[in-house]
């Protein structure tokens, strides 16, 4: 099977959920700025989760391009991360209206897990598609950056009930480090070719 379908498809859902974590973002009723404040924390967590998606969707654009074959247990692995970053409206809309409590806070850093989870089971299912010898096998290499944010968004959780800002400094933390795409596939791409 061709890679075109599932990146289509899967850029579908990811622009799809950007339009409704924007569409969730309320007019104020006023002309002041003073109408605009109570929106900020809606404001903010729209921004944190819109660099999320742009994250993921330009992380996952390398990894599909970079991979040789596409089979049920990728499509699954697929639906499996859109999945969880589907969920990324809701998080983002709880918390933003509640501006920062606990529980949504933390809810948002479980769905922010397992969105990283997601994306670790799709790029194993990938390599072991393509082989352990493959391309995008060698490129991923450790993967530390990943295996770094799974522990800050796990560390993250629990502290949501004892310190939200703490919890929300290591969600921008981790968008921060991956804000850079990441250029392991790029690189491993470019020696391939050469």
């Amino acid at each position: 099977m061709g890679k075109s379908r599932i990146e289509a498809f899967s850029d579908g859902v990811l622009a799809i959920i950007i339009t409704i974590m924007v569409l969730e973002m309320k007019v104020p009723h006023g002309e002041d700025f003073a109408t605009l404040a109570p929106l900020l924390p809606v404001l903010l967590s729209y921004v944190l989760s819109f660099v999320y998606v742009g994250i993921y969707w330009n992380n996952h654009h390398h990894l599909l391009h970079a991979a040789k074959k596409i089979g049920g247990g990728v499509l699954w692995a697929n639906l499996h991360l859109l999945f969880w970053l589907s969920l990324f409206p809701f998080v983002t809309g709880w918390m933003g209206e509640n501006h920062f409590a606990p529980l949504p806070t933390a809810l948002y850093g479980f769905v922010l897990l397992m969105a990283a989870l997601s994306y670790w089971v799709l790029q194993r299912v990938l390599i072991g598609s393509d082989g352990a010898d493959s391309l995008l096998a060698r490129a991923m290499g450790r993967d530390i950056k990943g295996n770094v944010s799974l522990l800050i968004y796990a560390a993250a959780i629990p502290l949501a009930f004892f310190s939200h800002w703490m919890a929300q400094a290591g969600f921008v933390l981790v968008a921060l480090m991956w804000l850079v795409p990441d250029r392991r596939i790029e690189k491993a791409l470019a020696v391939h070719r050469s």
